[in-house]
């Protein structure tokens, strides 16, 4: 699917970046640090920090925090590896704070 003017996308709140596009929006029923968070398929623009496991409210989790490649704000985090196969389906995708973004449309 190509991106158009006027494909909603989402950018960092902080220097407008481009980090996700709307058709990549899974889910948007995601807690993260400040609150409401989005789940994507794919994100761009951004930076993977240090692999670590950390426990979260579903269980354990390899995860690395996300950064803006432009400005180096947190955005949120990217799952890599989930320790219960029930939360597999988390593997690859990230979690992007709904505080963090805009949505815009076109660029």
């Amino acid at each position: 699917m190509e991106e158009t003017n006027d494909a909603p996308l989402f950018s960092c709140r902080n220097c407008r970046n481009p980090v996700a596009l709307r058709h990549d929006l899974l889910s948007k029923s995601f807690i993260g640090k400040s609150g409401q968070a989005y789940m994507f398929a794919h994100a761009k623009n951004v930076v993977l920090g240090q692999t670590e496991d950390k426990k979260l409210m579903t269980g354990l989790f390899s995860i690395g925090n996300v950064y803006c490649s432009k400005c180096g704000q947190e955005l949120g985090w990217k799952y890599i590896r989930a320790y219960d196969a029930k939360q597999s389906f988390k593997e690859g995708r990230f979690i992007i704070e709904k505080a963090r973004i805009l949505k815009e449309y076109g660029i």
